[in-house]
């Protein structure tokens, strides 16, 4: 039986597991198993642009996260190597981060599955999820889908202008 010192650390570690795991909007659990020191590093810092917090975690104190916020289901995931990726603003971005870099080192870094808002996601939805573009380039494409008919508008205008050619002057009125 471990001590009450031990225990409490690990109490206060689930406890904040749970509240970072009911405050994200979405997470991913990883298989991180093979990965080098470098590699490892250059994950956390894409990470870190992006807003998502990253941490390797041990299971058993993470089963208890889990099943206090209602995501029981994250239970059988949880085995070998685990490490967590989640984000508080961007649903998107764990998943999206962590699979793009899971295909440059294919094979030794998989993602098991994932949450958002507190429901777990079969793993084809977080590969669903992750292959949604960034904000930023959703928003660029919904303003180019806006600016598109008025683009068009202005272009036929400019043609017709241009076919037609100039006015012709009116013959200067005899006096």
């Amino acid at each position: 039986m471990p001590n009450a010192k031990v225990l409490s650390e690990k109490q206060a570690i689930v406890a904040s597991l749970t509240e970072k795991l009911q405050n994200a909007a979405a997470g991913v659990l990883v298989d991180y198993k093979g990965i080098t020191v470098a590699e490892d590093t250059q994950l956390r810092s894409e990470l870190r642009k992006n807003n998502v917090e990253y941490a390797v975690v041990k299971n058993t104190l993470l089963r208890f996260a889990v099943d206090s916020c209602g995501m029981n289901e994250l239970d059988s995931l949880l085995s070998g190597t685990t490490s967590l990726a989640i984000c508080h603003d961007d649903p998107v971005a764990p998943a999206r981060v962590v699979n793009d870099f899971a295909k440059k080192i294919e094979g030794r870094f998989e993602i098991k599955g994932g949450f958002m808002d507190g429901k777990v996601m079969p793993l084809d939805e977080v590969m669903a999820l992750a292959a949604i573009p960034p904000l930023p380039v959703l928003q660029a494409q919904v303003l180019g889908t806006m600016l598109a008919p008025i683009s068009g508008l202005a272009c036929v205008l400019k043609q017709i202008a241009e076919k037609q050619g100039a006015p012709a002057e009116e013959p200067a009125a005899a006096e």
